[in-house]
């Protein structure tokens, strides 16, 4: 599965503390069911936002620094590459981001041989307020799910778990949650932790029990928190020791 160390490890949530390019390369061919990648959005250019009703700084952090878009679309085609290699024939990819970086993602998914199989709107009832006021409320990010664009080959997608969810009628595309909730950031806090929520939903929707979800950018693994309490396997990749440790806090208090 994965021929180098862990930097924490149980039989369900395993996390590596390396650069996403160097780890990744030591997990097998196609060994994953399934991928969630929350990578940089490249919006750290010192620029003003508004956080708990408080004008903050948008940097957050040296991994998020703004690049160039010759420099973001190689990142994004090298990591997509590799996460072609690592997933199994029917596994399948989501892939979160914002208008900052999530165009050069759609066309690294099908230059590396992926097909987009939903192009998914998290609606957030209570995005924070636009302070420049010249451009709309910035209150959505999209999730693509793509799989291998391969025939004859089935993807897992869990119908009717959806259908179930939601009040017995098919799941559209756009779907509306609050932003984290400050419970989920007890532990210590990721400037763009997704709800748990949301993660849920992903892995409920593609996944059986027993899968191993791979999550290349974990932050402080959220998805790895969901998958463990919905009975998958979880490898969580981060390359800054804080997120590691803010995520070994989580598993421990499941």
């Amino acid at each position: 599965m994965y021929t180098g160390k862990y930097y924490f490890e149980t039989d369900d949530f395993k996390l590596i503390y390396a650069d996403v390019f160097k780890s990744i390369k030591k997990i097998n061919d196609k060994s994953i069911d399934m991928i969630f990648a929350d990578p940089p959005y490249f919006l750290s250019n010192n620029g003003i936002t508004c956080s708990g009703g408080k004008m903050v700084n948008v940097n957050k952090g040296e991994w998020d620094k703004t690049l160039s878009v010759k420099r973001k679309h190689k990142f994004n085609r090298e990591w997509i590459k590799e996460c072609y290699r690592v997933l199994k024939d029917n596994g399948s990819i989501w892939i979160s981001g914002t208008l900052h970086n999530i165009y050069s993602i759609g066309m690294a998914l099908e230059e590396n041989e992926f097909k987009i199989i939903n192009n998914i709107t998290w609606q957030k009832s209570n995005p924070p307020p636009n302070l420049a006021c010249k451009t709309f409320t910035h209150s959505t990010e999209t999730i693509i799910w793509a799989r291998k664009d391969l025939k004859k080959v089935k993807y897992t997608f869990n119908y009717h778990v959806m259908k179930e969810l939601n009040n017995n009628k098919q799941m559209k595309d756009v779907w509306t949650t609050s932003l984290t909730r400050p419970s989920e950031k007890k532990c210590g806090k990721h400037p763009t932790q997704k709800p748990l929520e949301i993660l849920d939903r992903i892995i409920l929707a593609s996944t059986k029990e027993d899968d191993l979800i791979l999550d290349p950018f974990c932050g402080s693994s959220t998805t790895g928190i969901s998958a463990v309490r919905l009975k998958r396997k979880y490898i969580g990749i981060d390359n800054e020791k804080e997120y590691m440790e803010i995520s070994k806090k989580r598993y421990k208090q499941l």
